[in-house]
């Protein structure tokens, strides 16, 4: 995971605001976090080496871009443009945005948008019920290709069953509030949200408890260092790993498996702790994010330079998959899925391809525990 924040200072516009950690923070060293003021790490993603290459390189998982700020700010509106052109030069990064304000997001997308970046995903945030009416169905109209929701900093229980229900929603994150003055945050709410997203088959996270985490009706202070830790440690976050979205039964996947499993080359792949951690630490919801970009860039043209001799992210456990289920190039996917090379993969085959591969991973990490 990588911080970029092009531009420093906020405007606080809801409930959420209130307690502000930029302003918390900023407030220590006497600084205005209302004058919102370009960084030095403007042009982070493009800055090289004196190789010539990215300093910052997708095996540093994805970039979190204005978590100081919100990117769709007016104040950063002569900005923003040179922020689109660095996201779509770097169409091997993935880029996460997190807004309040994306009743502005139309207004502000670059003339090439269509239906989204494929490297971008947007996250809404809604800490109430209020926010959430207000916000999600602008949020679900937008044309965006990969969406989340953020509760955080959770203040009452909500309900986004409507907007779950619409089948765009990928992930649900909740958090509560930290700091001195933080509101409550009650671990019913994060449940009832948790049973929301089961019911639809959305992944759920529960991010933090925050400095005030109520649960069967005490009140807990914890310290910061413990909020995630004790998150995780409820052991309620949910990934919804395989969802076979095409008409391929799963039952052709398990022969396809069991297939290669009689391949000496292809069962020599497992993956190694380093790799099952790096899914841990990141969750499932991200890895296919990454395999949905790999087959995208390097499987689904009709033509590929260098087919079989690409080394994307080399070590990455999508990376090992690939070679492991004979997806890695279109040669093997023609010998051992019947998919045929010069042509460019439709829909329908880059979701199986998806599949296969986050099949494979799900039961490398069955083993162990993945919330």
């Amino acid at each position: 995971m990588t911080i970029w924040n092009p531009w420093h200072g906020c405007k606080k516009i809801s409930p959420g605001c209130q307690n502000c950690y930029v302003y918390r923070r900023d407030s220590q060293f006497g600084k205005d976090s209302s004058i919102v003021t370009k960084t030095s790490s403007f042009s982070l993603p493009i800055k090289k080496n004196r190789a010539g290459e990215y300093k910052l390189q997708a095996t540093e998982g994805d970039v979190y871009t204005c978590m100081t700020s919100d990117f769709f700010l007016p104040e950063a509106d002569l900005w923003r443009k040179e922020i689109w052109d660095m996201i779509r030069e770097r169409t091997d990064l993935h880029f996460v945005i997190i807004t309040k304000r994306i009743h502005r997001f139309v207004q502000c997308l670059p003339g090439d948008w269509g239906e989204g970046y494929n490297n971008v995903t947007v996250i809404c945030t809604c800490e109430n019920q209020e926010q959430a009416d207000a916000r999600l169905p602008i949020f679900l109209e937008c044309p965006i290709r990969y969406r989340e929701i953020i509760e955080e900093p959770m203040l009452e229980e909500i309900h986004i069953e409507p907007y779950l229900a619409s089948g765009k929603i990928r992930a649900v994150t909740c958090g509560g509030e930290s700091g001195q003055n933080a509101r409550i945050c009650n671990y019913d709410w994060v449940l009832e949200t948790r049973r929301q997203c089961l019911a639809y088959g959305v992944a759920f996270y529960f991010k933090q408890t925050g400095a005030r985490f109520q649960k069967e009706g005490r009140v807990y202070q914890i310290d910061r260092r413990f909020q995630m830790a004790q998150a995780k440690k409820a052991g309620i976050n949910y990934y919804p790993e395989v969802n076979l979205i095409i008409d391929r039964s799963a039952q052709s996947v398990e022969e396809i498996l069991q297939r290669l499993s009689h391949s000496e080359f292809r069962s020599r792949f497992q993956l190694s702790l380093e790799e099952i951690s790096y899914i841990k630490k990141k969750g499932m919801e991200t890895i296919r994010r990454h395999a949905e970009d790999f087959i995208r860039q390097r499987l689904f043209p009709a033509e590929i330079l260098n087919d079989g001799k690409q080394t994307p992210m080399r070590g990455h456990p999508v990376f090992i998959a690939q070679h492991a289920t004979a997806t890695c190039c279109r040669s093997c996917l023609q010998k051992w899925h019947g998919i045929p090379k010069g042509r460019e993969l439709t829909e329908e085959e880059q979701d199986y391809v998806v599949s296969v591969i986050l099949e494979w991973l799900y039961r490398q990490m069955k083993p162990y525990d993945l919330g």
